[in-house]
């Protein structure tokens, strides 16, 4: 007897639980082309001189249809199917803006995450986690996001309590947790219990020193930093009388974080000191630390540190990092940074907006310019204004020609050698002089 013929394709088909071969979302997927919903705006480098005209409704047909494969395969009962789509939607979601294809399935997209942090493993429960904070990011501040958040707040705040959990998933729970209720909360009640929440994760820090037993070990480290600077994240939006009560409570705690092994919790400290600074002085502008003198000695021990013991990338990173919190501290500067995304440029001039920046651009990586273009919700939370619309003729003329471009990077090679031959050449007289 002939077996039947399998239904569907292979790779979004399956039988019972066997893995099932899950195409992921690759970077052809993300070309700024599928984006029909914003096709008044593309990023210049999309165009080519000569290239063929892009069907833009069935690219985005196509996109979708892969999308709905992706988030039918998160209720797949493979684990590492789960997973596997789960971090498909995230590359889409950081790459994309899809408002409306998210907005008809948002309570779906919300049951797949609430299920997969619930049962999942470390590994799906960090990417469902992560998806989390991405769903709240395309959805912007609204009614849609609020319920998204009440839905995943109680399950997010269980998991970062929860001493059984593996330190990744809390971990990437209390970012995420720290992120979305900076995107959706407009109720005072939630934020301050949020930040409670956090707040009892990266409290365990303080003790650390005073340890005898060391049960605070260092892998869980991680999880105190995750805590931490997502604390400080919802501290920049908090009311003033609020942040004046946090500065009141932590700023002569923080400083002991600066002793501890971690790099990263070191940096982590060194920021939000430098924060709470900043808008302790934006408060009263006659505030006045105690410990100054203290404190800046410390600060400027990390920013000198030569430390035969630690790598000499960490030393570097360190030394970088707090120059610019002692200049904070101790003369109220901040060094402006200049961030650029297609043909407008972003001064950060604050740590306010930098550790907003930071936050985002962990969670968005490479599509954080795209986002900064395009995404509603960041342009305002930075003060950007509407996103700036350009046709196809103004961004052809905004491209320099490929033939220019080779011969902009072969003049550049050619100068850049000559320079390091001659470089050479003087090591070498002087190695023969001597």
């Amino acid at each position: 007897m002939p077996k039947p013929k399998k239904r569907g394709s292979n790779h979004q088909r399956g039988a019972g639980g066997q893995p099932r071969n899950v195409q992921p979302f690759s970077d052809e997927d993300a070309s700024i082309e599928t984006m029909s919903h914003c096709s008044g705006f593309s990023d210049p480098a999309s165009f080519t001189e000569d290239g063929p005209e892009v069907d833009e409704e069935a690219t985005q047909e196509d996109l979708e249809y892969k999308l709905k494969g992706f988030i039918d395969l998160t209720l797949d009962k493979s684990a590492k199917t789960r997973q596997a789509a789960l971090e498909s939607l995230k590359s889409a979601f950081s790459s994309k803006i899809l408002y409306e294809f998210i907005m008809e399935r948002r309570m779906t997209l919300t049951d797949s995450i609430e299920r997969c942090i619930k049962k999942g493993k470390s590994d799906e429960q960090c990417a469902a986690a992560g998806l989390a904070c991405l769903l709240c990011v395309q959805m912007g501040s609204g009614i849609e996001s609020e319920e998204i958040f009440k839905t995943l707040g109680p399950v997010l705040k269980k998991i970062v309590c929860d001493g059984t959990a593996s330190i990744q998933a809390r971990q990437a729970c209390a970012t995420c947790l720290g992120i979305c209720c900076f995107i959706v909360t407009d109720d005072i009640t939630e934020l301050y219990s949020t930040m409670e929440c956090l707040e009892n994760i990266f409290t365990k820090a303080y003790q650390r020193d005073r340890d005898t037993n060391g049960v605070s070990s260092t892998h869980n480290t991680v999880l105190h930093v995750s805590a931490l600077l997502a604390w400080t994240l919802l501290l920049t939006i908090c009311p003033m009388n609020e942040v004046k009560k946090k500065i009141e409570t932590h700023l002569h705690k923080l400083p002991s974080l600066l002793s501890c092994d971690d790099l990263n919790m070191r940096i982590a400290a060194g920021e939000t000191l430098a924060l709470l600074f900043e808008l302790a002085r934006e408060t009263d502008a006659d505030f006045f630390y105690e410990d100054m003198d203290l404190l800046t000695e410390k600060l400027r021990a990390l920013a000198t540190d030569g430390n035969k013991h630690r790598a000499k990338v960490d030393k570097r990173k360190q030394r970088s990092v707090f120059r610019d919190v002692l200049r904070a501290v101790e003369e109220r500067d901040f060094p402006t940074e200049m961030v650029k995304f297609g043909p407008e440029r972003m001064y950060i001039d604050c740590w306010v907006k930098k550790q907003t920046y930071e936050t985002f651009k962990e969670i968005l990586g490479s599509g954080m310019q795209y986002h900064l273009q395009s995404n509603d919700f960041l342009r305002n939370v930075f003060e950007l204004g509407p996103p700036v619309m350009l046709d196809a003729a103004t961004l052809k003329t905004m491209k320099i020609s490929r033939f220019e471009r080779h011969l902009y990077n072969s003049a550049a090679f050619k100068a850049r050698t000559k320079a390091r031959s001659k470089c050479r050449d003087k090591r070498a007289d002087v190695g023969e002089f001597f």
